[in-house]
């Protein structure tokens, strides 16, 4: 499978890098800064690497490709807009190509709140919601202009991301949230978001995963 990955140099596009090279893709990655492509990854592995500051190196990059997996957001508590204007220049690329299929990176507290979830889950969602309320502003955003798009989308809403091991083993709710989740790792975010590529149920949808 052809696939171009924004933000490679990302903590979960890393590992979407790395996950599909070892299965056999073809990679693309579309980074801020090519120096900082980690030294593990080999870039001879890759197919191209294009600086997202360029838009025709970016349009070229979703050019004929299978998927475009996104990874881009906010390093920090201050959002400025990053995920919805970057993405917005994924959308103008891959509608300009007419390639159709798209997943992100977003975040649990922009989709549903599980209706059975323990008043503890709950408060805890709101306290985090008030501190990050810009970020998940930005995020709200990029999916309306998914949902706006002429893409087959997902949006993948992780809770608390960690640095632990691929397991292969998380919920995964369509159009939902898991109930009490908590945690997941960017390994297995990296590993939904491949698995999901081929799956019909997730197109136009909000995905939830977590432990």
């Amino acid at each position: 499978m052809r696939i171009t990955v924004f933000g490679a140099t990302g903590g979960v596009g890393r590992e979407i890098v790395g996950q599909a090279l070892a299965a056999g893709h073809e990679v693309t990655a579309v980074v801020r800064d090519p120096d900082r492509l980690p030294e593990p990854l080999d870039r001879a592995a890759l197919h191209a690497v294009a600086r997202l500051d360029d838009p025709a190196a970016v349009r070229a990059a979703v050019a004929g490709r299978d998927a475009v997996l996104s990874g881009l957001g906010s390093r920090g508590r201050k959002a400025n807009g990053v995920a919805e204007r970057l993405t917005g220049q994924i959308l103008t690329a891959m509608e300009a190509e007419g390639v159709r299929r798209l997943l992100v990176v977003s975040a649990a507290p922009v989709g549903p709140e599980p209706a059975d979830d323990p008043l503890v889950d709950r408060l805890v969602r709101k306290a985090i919601g008030a501190v990050l309320a810009e970020l998940y502003a930005d995020l709200a955003r990029m999916e309306a202009a998914l949902a706006r798009s002429a893409t087959d989308w997902t949006s993948v809403r992780p809770p608390k991301l960690t640095d632990g091991p691929r397991t292969g083993v998380y919920r995964r709710v369509a159009g939902g949230t898991p109930r009490s989740g908590r945690s997941i790792s960017r390994a297995d975010v990296a590993h939904a978001m491949l698995a999901l590529i081929d799956d019909p149920a997730a197109v136009k949808q909000g995905v939830g995963v977590a432990y």
